[in-house]
């Protein structure tokens, strides 16, 4: 019902700023929670920013708030996840993800609650 394609990735140095995008494609766009997973090397997949399915809610993890921003753009489809002063413990592969269950506010934060994936794109933060 949903098909999503991360794009935006690459190499940035620490202090900069990077914005990933999602295309959403999929009758089921309007009522999909989109939220933004990480993946470091040897580490498990960790939530970094969800937005609910009308976009009047978000939700970023305390240690991320104020670093990164999630937004969506129903006209276009698209989820974006605004990152700045990125530092090296942000380098990891990044997924978006998509899930059609949740109707009100708190986001799903656990990888299992979550059905479609895209196929991630890799950030690398160096010094």
């Amino acid at each position: 019902q949903v098909q999503l394609v991360e794009s935006g990735g690459g190499l940035v140095q620490a202090g900069d700023s990077l914005r990933l995008s999602c295309a959403v494609s999929g009758r089921a766009f309007s009522r999909a929670n989109l939220a933004w997973f990480r993946q470091a090397p040897g580490k498990e997949r960790e939530f970094v920013a969800g937005i609910i399915w009308s976009g009047d809610s978000t939700y970023v993890p305390d240690s991320l708030k104020g670093r990164f921003t999630v937004s969506r753009d129903n006209a276009k489809n698209a989820v974006f996840l605004q990152m700045s002063s990125l530092i090296i413990e942000d380098t990891a592969v990044y997924y978006c993800a998509a899930e059609l269950r949740t109707l009100s506010p708190p986001l799903a934060t656990m990888t299992a609650a979550y059905d479609y994936w895209g196929q991630g794109t890799q950030v690398t933060v160096s010094s």
